[in-house]
């Protein structure tokens, strides 16, 4: 009874290696897609060119900041979604604000090695005369990238103040998705 079980699992393995073997050879090169971007394969940072800075000296409209991600890492990645963003005051009554979406819908990216992709932050500036109580002087940005745990540390490089609207429902300052 041994000899026979042996027998039907050498067969077994015989006729497993051979349908293995016989898979075209497209099949066997494929890659495989790339899997998301983690925080260790990016860095980023605040587009700083003449055109992505904001214009925190007006305070008639909105103005965007730009924040890019570029991967530093060999393999191919993806990112979609929204970057996480919490700002950081440099008032002692500012706290932490952490940023809502908006209603744009995000797009999948594929980043190659080197590849850098951005996306922006709609600010609504507001003059000096402003009072304490009802505005945010931005010192620090803490963003994740999306789907991520990890964030990075920025600086805030801009100056300026953003009305104060951390517990508004449509705020005049939000996120749009990466990419977008």
């Amino acid at each position: 009874m041994k000899n026979k079980l042996t027998a039907v699992a050498l067969a077994a393995v015989v006729v497993a290696g051979t349908a293995a073997m016989a898979l075209p050879a497209s099949a066997a090169t494929a890659k495989a897609a790339p899997t998301r971007c983690h925080t260790a394969d990016l860095k980023a940072g605040f587009a700083m060119g003449e055109d992505a800075r904001p214009e925190m000296d007006q305070t008639e409209r909105q103005t965007q900041a730009h924040i890019w991600f570029s991967n530093k890492s060999t393999r191919t990645c993806t990112l979609s979604g929204f970057a996480g963003v919490d700002m950081i005051g440099a008032q002692g009554t500012d706290g932490t604000w952490s940023l809502a979406r908006s209603s744009k819908a995000p797009e999948k990216l594929v980043l190659e090695p080197g590849d850098t992709t951005d996306f922006s932050i709609n600010l609504l500036p507001v003059a000096e005369s402003t009072p304490q109580k009802e505005k945010f002087v931005p010192a620090k940005f803490l963003v994740t990238p999306p789907n991520e745990t990890k964030h990075f540390t920025l600086k805030w490089p801009f100056g300026g103040q953003i009305l104060k609207q951390d517990g508004a429902t449509h705020p005049g300052t939000y996120l749009n998705p990466v990419g977008l």
